[in-house]
Parts: structure tokens; C-alpha cells; sequence
């Protein structure tokens, strides 16, 4: 009776979050050892200690297949479901976990955005970008080259913050309403 109650529960929350504009999505993970003994722990943390800790997640399940050896080496995969109180949290979510594939579940037709939503998402892109790019040359550069690359790094941050600026102010009016 308890599970089904929790089940209810479950179906609520979600009902509820994507009516809000969340986002339900099945996540396929799969890590890679020799050492079979340490990839479900792994996988787990990945839930636990990880994913449902990420801002945006209203919850997570899944479950963690038996380790399987090919050519020296184990894999696991995990099909992990969660759900996102919207679409940016996703979005940064894909790219710090850099899942084997994915598949969104709810809404089932189509995700709408505001302008500014979107834009949010945008930029968070390119900030995730910029991040993955600094510490691809933080790894690969001298110290000088590096002063250099983050420096350009800095100016464009400036450069970003005029544009969106010069953005807010055009949209609004003489009377501050936006056109």
C-alpha cells in the first residue's frame, strides 16, 4: 500500500512540476573500470552524491546494471530518470555529466520558453563553454599564454555585460514598458 501511495506521490509532483514548465528525462550512463568492484559504488555516488544535488533537480531514480567484462575492461550503465523544475538545469546537466544518451519523457510534444528563458540557457551555454575551454588550456598552455587566454577571457565577460545592457535598454521604452 506504501508504494503505491509513494507512487501517487511521485506522479503528483510531477504532474504538478511540468505543468510549471519542468522537464521529465531518462538518462543512459556508462562508466568504465578494471576494477569491476569499483563502478556500481560509482554509479551510485553519481545519483547520490552528484545528480540529486544539482540545483534544478526535484528528483532522481534509476537502477545500475551488473558490471559486464570485455577485453580487460568492465562497463555499467545506469538508466537514471529525473525530474527538472526547468530546462536550463538539463542543459547544465548534460554537459557536466556528459551522459551516453538521453531521452525526454514530459512534456511529450513540445517545451516552450520566454525570450529571457532563453537567452538564461544561452548564456549559460557559453559559460560552460568558456569553463571547458579555460581548463582545457590551463592543461595544455604555458603560464604567459595562459595570463593571455584569460585576460580575452575577462574582456569578453565585460564585453557580454555591455551587450546585455545596451539589450535591457533598447527593450525598454521611453516609459520602461517593453516593446
Amino acid at each position: 500500500m506504501s508504494d503505491c501511495l509513494a507512487k501517487n506521490d511521485v506522479e503528483k509532483v510531477t504532474d504538478e512540476t511540468i505543468a510549471k514548465g519542468g522537464i521529465l528525462v531518462r538518462f543512459y550512463f556508462d562508466m568504465q573500470d578494471k576494477d569491476k568492484e569499483k563502478l556500481q559504488p560509482l554509479m551510485v555516488n553519481l545519483v547520490n552524491e552528484q545528480l540529486m544535488k544539482e540545483p534544478g533537480v526535484v528528483y532522481v531514480y534509476g537502477s545500475i546494471e551488473e558490471p559486464l567484462e570485455k577485453g580487460g575492461v568492465y562497463t555499467t550503465s545506469g538508466v537514471i530518470t529525473m525530474l527538472f523544475s526547468n530546462f536550463a538545469p538539463l542543459v547544465g546537466i548534460s554537459f557536466k555529466y556528459a551522459p551516453a544518451g538521453l531521452e525526454i519523457l514530459r512534456p511529450e510534444k513540445e517545451v516552450r520558453f520566454r525570450t529571457n528563458e532563453l537567452q538564461s540557457i544561452l548564456m549559460d551555454l557559453s559559460q560552460i563553454s568558456m569553463d571547458y575551454s579555460k581548463f582545457i588550456f590551463e592543461k595544455m598552455l604555458k603560464p604567459e599564454d595562459m595570463e593571455n587566454i584569460r585576460k580575452q577571457m575577462e574582456n569578453r565577460a565585460e564585453l557580454s555585460k555591455k551587450f546585455l545592457g545596451n539589450r535591457e535598454k533598447k527593450d525598454s521604452g521611453p516609459s520602461g514598458s517593453q516593446k
